[in-house]
């Protein structure tokens, strides 16, 4: 059984090497087309100067020279650490020196932003570009030399040890950076397939950020482990989403944050349910209702589960029962039976009765190590081999958990996660605001909005398109807040912390929204 990312897409290579696995609207490559491109990379890579256990930062956008470049990165042993493209240049900044690589590696269209941000400086190597590593005219047949001695079989990685970094979130200061291993990644290649039920006939799209586990582990990994075809849209657009599928006979999707009520807030269309599609995976879990009207208009069956960077085997609605509003079981490996267990806790860690609200721990073997160089974030977060998942659910006794709410103070918005106090830093460093607090407040597109409440230096005047012009140049786009509301005074707690709690979270006159095009024709979360 494949336990590495290498020996994943050797496998793959060798028992169809003529099979076309990757599509985009340019450019189709086969199995063995691909993999040969990945030893060829690996070539220059390490001609470059990287070597197994370098970090090299990657600012991974959708597109198969990025996701050949990761593969290769993994193969080699190197450790990719990949970021949102869209980093505001102090986050990127912020994130290379805090992690010194060996390489940060881009592309040409955002070379001269990288370097405007003055982060090459923190690279070891420098800046290196994807299109002068990934030889798109190398390597033409369906196999590839060297698959042996270039580490894709045999030498390579251990399933230990780690094949990434993923930021949890991008901040100025110190992210924290979830370590995940080989093993993992192998692991979510197995079970993928299994838990949508999904065969060598399907194939799957992804529109979702290389940057994200899930893109990599569940449609990459999933499509290598059971010969089904890939297909890479460069980002999510709801309006050409559904003649993409068509376009590409995609079988399969994973969606998250808001991207089905995006979708169906598109204008209603005959042929809406006349597509390949015939599988959605989505979390956290629609009401029984919109699901089925999501269904219904789509033409597919969605499957919700529930997993997290720290660890890809989380929850999904068992195979052949449908749970509605839970996020499922525990999710098990399809070969090696029962690896993944959950306990829900309260505070003390001793188990909460079935049906009361506690915290989801799981225990398996494709839990994170734990943070990069941050010892105590940890041990906090892994206390005897349970990852504390810092989620609030219940379980009804026979083993399906529904989510209640984040235990942890981070917002969720457009799919992603962020911390509200990186916000508030970022709008707090404006020289008319005396402090600031934000919260989420709900959306229309089931996850959460961001609002910034401000108290300015007294004399001052309240100007929030400035301050949202502010809060732009140092955030990324997601994190900026749509609602504002100046206050007098921030509501405190008897240790004088803000009690946020307190905050008006509602919608009253004197708020000001200043990002109109939210949710209104939008193409995109």
């Amino acid at each position: 059984m494949p336990d590495t990312i290498p020996a994943l897409l050797a496998v793959a290579a060798e028992r169809d090497p003529g099979k076309t696995w990757l599509r985009t609207d340019d450019e189709q490559l086969t199995f063995g087309q691909a993999t040969a491109q990945v030893v060829g990379t690996i070539e220059r890579l390490q001609q470059a100067g990287v070597r197994r256990g370098d970090l090299v930062v990657v600012t991974a956008r959708t597109t198969p020279p990025y996701l050949l470049a990761w593969l290769a990165l993994t193969s080699m042993g190197a450790v990719a650490v990949t970021c949102d493209p869209e980093l505001a240049p102090a986050e990127l900044v912020g994130l290379v020196s805090q992690v010194r690589p060996r390489l940060l590696l881009t592309d040409d269209a955002m070379v001269a932003r990288v370097e405007i941000s003055g982060a090459r400086e923190q690279a070891e190597l420098g800046v290196g570009r994807v299109e002068d590593l990934v030889d798109r005219t190398s390597y033409p047949g369906h196999g590839g030399p060297g698959l042996v001695g270039l580490g894709l079989r045999g030498s390579g990685p251990g399933p230990d040890d780690v094949a990434t970094l993923i930021p949890t979130s991008g901040t100025t200061g110190r992210s924290k950076l979830v370590m995940q291993t080989h093993r993992a990644y192998a692991m979510a290649g197995d079970g993928f397939p299994y838990w949508m039920e999904l065969t060598e006939d399907d194939r799957l799209l992804t529109s979702l950020p290389l940057f994200h586990v899930n893109a990599t582990a569940y449609s990459t990994m999933g499509s290598l482990a059971c010969g089904a075809g890939l297909v890479l849209l460069p980002r999510f657009s709801a309006s050409g989403f559904l003649d993409s599928a068509r376009r590409h006979g995609a079988t399969e999707f994973n969606a998250i944050g808001a991207m089905l009520e995006i979708l169906m807030r598109q204008p209603e269309r005959p042929d809406d349910a006349d597509t390949p599609l015939r599988l959605c995976y989505t979390g956290p879990s629609p009401t029984q209702q919109r699901q089925e009207e999501i269904e219904a208009r789509l033409g597919l069956r969605i499957v919700c589960g529930y997993a997290m960077s720290e660890s890809p085997y989380g929850l999904i609605w068992p195979r052949g029962r449908r749970p509605y509003g839970t996020l499922g079981g525990l999710r098990q490996h399809p070969t090696l039976g029962v690896v993944n267990h959950g306990r829900v806790v309260g505070d003390d860690d001793a188990d909460v009765p079935v049906g009361e609200v506690g915290e989801m721990l799981l225990r398996n073997p494709v839990v994170t190590p734990g943070y990069w160089q941050m010892p105590d974030e940890t041990a906090a977060a892994i206390v005897d081999g349970w990852l504390h998942t810092g989620d609030l659910v219940t379980e009804d006794g026979d083993g399906m958990y529904t989510f209640v709410a984040r235990k942890k103070e981070v917002l969720r918005r457009r799919g992603q996660n962020l911390s509200p106090a990186e916000v508030e830093e970022a709008i707090a460093s404006h020289p008319d605001v005396l402090e600031c607090a934000v919260v989420g407040v709900p959306s229309e597109l089931s996850e959460e909005d961001i609002k910034a409440f401000v108290v300015l230096v007294p004399g001052r005047r309240v100007d929030f398109a400035a301050l949202q012009v502010w809060a732009a140049e140092r955030l990324t786009a997601f994190k900026v807040p749509r609602f504002w509301q100046a206050l007098d005074s921030l509501p405190r707690t008897p240790t004088a912390r803000v009690a946020k709690h307190r905050l008006p979270t509602g919608h009253p006159p004197d708020e000001v929204d200043v990002d109109q095009r939210q949710v209104q024709g939008q193409d995109g979360p």
